[in-house]
């Protein structure tokens, strides 16, 4: 059996979306910003598609610049800020210490340019309080910028009150959503961020297109120069093609969300059961309450995670052993480090991300692959030979279904 269990990485394009993204890539192939039929043709779909993204999030169209992907418009959201409103408003910015590198590697950057970064930290199951962010706050502060869910964990964070709170002290505020939009309601005037970064293939779109929001009246300056393209705030030729797919799969995604929600959260609570009752020395590090419809993250004790994994694609099982833009590295995951797991469990954590294709009958192979692996790992472990596996077995309290 083959099962794909790592959508937090990456999805497969919806057959919808790559029939509307076809005749892009071969009869409507003109510029959109020349002048004559063929480019005005290809140019009225790009702001179709900027329509159908900013009403996903409700936001108005004017407001809605694409980018090539997340990791852009992070940068973007945040040195564009940065570098426009440093004089006025100070080098100080708030953000927390799970964020994705395309957020936290900027921010290290930036500290070696004379910028004050706060790392909030995260508490057991991933989440921050708006109190410490308020905490934080600082007269010289710039910019707040808190993903609106996890991508390892699958943690969402209190964004509407980080929010209001950010509002309130008259800060800006950033959020990284790549994880959240198409799987969770997400609406920019209910969160009052300022500005958010999503990306297409994330929610079965292509990959190579993203885009940011950024608030009517925020001005971040321009993280790209050259032509006049999106409206002279991202230059480059834009991607219809990919552009166009991701409307339709973003407005595909916020229909079906209720119904594909419904269905993803019952084979997690599954997942996350059947091997937390069947396999002894797990821990779940997926949170108990706001949370991701299809995120599970687990650190399996006395295995390495790198030799799961490969037994795991050796049974057909697509999974992670954390953030997609960090699998090349041998450190253990910096989330999993600052929910306080020893470097030893962490190494030892895969992460399973379903989608609405997945089913009960590839959950349960999951579980029951997930069993002989770890067993056959852990004969050969010279760790596990200490271990009493009855005891601390027998102690935990069964995941109920």
């Amino acid at each position: 059996m083959f099962v794909y269990a790592d959508n937090a990485a990456t999805t497969k394009i919806d057959p919808e979306v790559l029939k509307v993204m076809l005749p892009f890539l071969k009869e409507n192939f003109g510029n959109p910003s020349t002048f004559y039929s063929k480019g005005r043709e290809v140019s009225l779909a790009i702001e179709h598609a900027r329509e159908q993204v900013a009403q996903a999030i409700g936001a108005k169209p004017s407001e809605i610049y694409f980018t090539s992907c997340g990791t852009e418009s992070d940068n973007w959201a945040i040195r564009g800020i940065a570098s426009r409103y440093t004089e006025k408003r100070g080098k100080h910015i708030i953000t927390t210490n799970i964020e994705h590198h395309a957020v936290l590697h900027t921010l290290k950057a930036m500290e070696k340019e004379g910028y004050e970064v706060t790392y909030l930290p995260v508490d057991r199951e991933g989440f921050i309080s708006p109190h410490q962010v308020e905490d934080a706050i600082r007269p010289d502060t710039l910019l707040i910028t808190v993903m609106t869910a996890n991508n390892e964990i699958g943690s969402v964070q209190p964004i509407v009150e980080i929010g209001k709170i950010a509002r309130a002290h008259k800060v800006l505020f950033h959020t990284d959503a790549v994880q959240a939009v198409g799987h969770i309601p997400v609406n920019v005037e209910e969160m009052q961020v300022d500005l958010l970064s999503l990306s297409a293939h994330k929610f079965c779109a292509p990959k190579g297109i993203g885009a940011l929001y950024i608030r009517k009246g925020v001005l971040p300056n321009n993280l790209l120069q050259g032509g006049g393209q999106e409206r002279g705030k991202r230059p480059g030729t834009e991607n219809t093609a990919a552009i166009v797919g991701m409307g339709a799969a973003i407005e595909k995604a916020v229909r079906t969300m209720e119904q594909n929600t419904a269905k993803i959260s019952v084979l997690r609570d599954r997942l996350i059961a059947g091997i937390m009752n069947n396999i002894p020395y797990c821990i779940r590090n997926t949170p108990t309450h706001d949370m991701l419809p299809g995120t599970v993250n687990i650190s399996v004790r006395y295995i390495e995670g790198e030799s799961l994994l490969l037994l795991l694609d050796m049974n057909g099982i697509c999974a992670s052993s954390g953030s997609a833009c960090a699998s090349g590295s041998l450190d253990p995951s910096h989330v999993l480090l600052a929910l306080g797991l020893p470097h030893e469990t962490a190494h030892g954590s895969v992460r399973f991300s379903l989608n609405h294709e997945n089913t009960i009958e590839q959950v349960d192979y999951i579980i029951q692959t997930m069993q002989s692996i770890t067993t056959r790992l852990r004969d050969m472990s010279p760790l596990w030979e200490n271990v009493s596996k009855e005891s601390s077995f027998q102690e935990k309290e069964p995941v109920v279904l």
